[in-house]
C-alpha cells in the first residue's frame, strides 16, 4: 500500500493530508494542541462532515510529522473504531454522559492492537520511503564537514 501512494516530492505533512482528503472526498482537519499531559500525543476523531486530526503541538517537527502520519495511517487502512470497546471506553470515561453521544465526539478513537500496529508501520514506512528523497540537513552538513575534513587531512594536498 506505501509503495503505491502517490507522495509529495519534497514531502510536506500538510500537502500528504490535502491530497489523502480529495481521495477520500472528505476534508481532514488538523488541529494543533498543547497542555495534554494525559492525553496521547495524537489523535483522530471522525464526524459527520470531516475528519480531525489532533496532534502535539509541543513536540520537534519531526515527531509531528509521524503523529500526523500514523493518525492519517488509520484512515488510509481503512480501521473502524472498535465498536463494543468504543461503547465501553465511552461508559468508561465520561460516565455521567450519554454513551452515543460520545461515541459521536469521539469518533474513530479506540483501535485494535494490530490495527496501531499497522498505523504505526504505515507512518514509519512512509517517513522512510520519503527520507530517502532528500537527506535531512544535519546529513548534508555532516558530509560538507568531512568534505573539508578530508581536504584538510595531511597528505590530501588540497584535495
Amino acid at each position: 500500500m506505501v509503495s503505491a501512494l502517490s507522495l509529495p516530492d519534497p514531502f510536506d505533512i500538510a500537502d500528504f493530508v490535502r491530497t489523502l482528503a480529495a481521495r477520500r472526498g472528505r476534508p481532514i482537519e488538523l488541529v494543533p494542541v498543547t497542555g495534554r499531559p494525559n492525553l496521547p500525543c495524537g489523535l483522530l476523531l471522525t464526524t459527520a462532515g470531516a475528519d480531525y486530526i489532533l496532534y502535539a503541538a509541543d513536540t520537534t517537527p519531526l515527531h509531528q510529522q509521524h503523529i500526523l502520519l500514523h493518525e492519517a495511517a488509520h484512515l488510509l487502512c481503512g480501521h473502524q473504531d472498535g465498536g463494543a470497546g468504543l461503547d465501553s471506553a465511552a461508559r468508561t470515561l465520561m460516565p455521567a454522559l450519554p454513551a452515543a453521544l460520545v461515541e459521536r465526539v469521539l469518533g474513530r478513537t479506540i483501535y485494535t492492537e494490530p490495527q496501531e500496529r499497522e498505523a504505526e508501520i504505515v507512518a514509519s514506512l512512509i517517513l522512510s520511503r520519503v527520507s530517502h528523497w532528500s537527506p535531512p540537513p544535519f546529513a548534508a552538513r555532516a558530509r560538507s564537514l568531512e568534505a573539508l575534513f578530508d581536504r584538510s587531512a595531511p597528505g590530501s594536498q588540497g584535495r
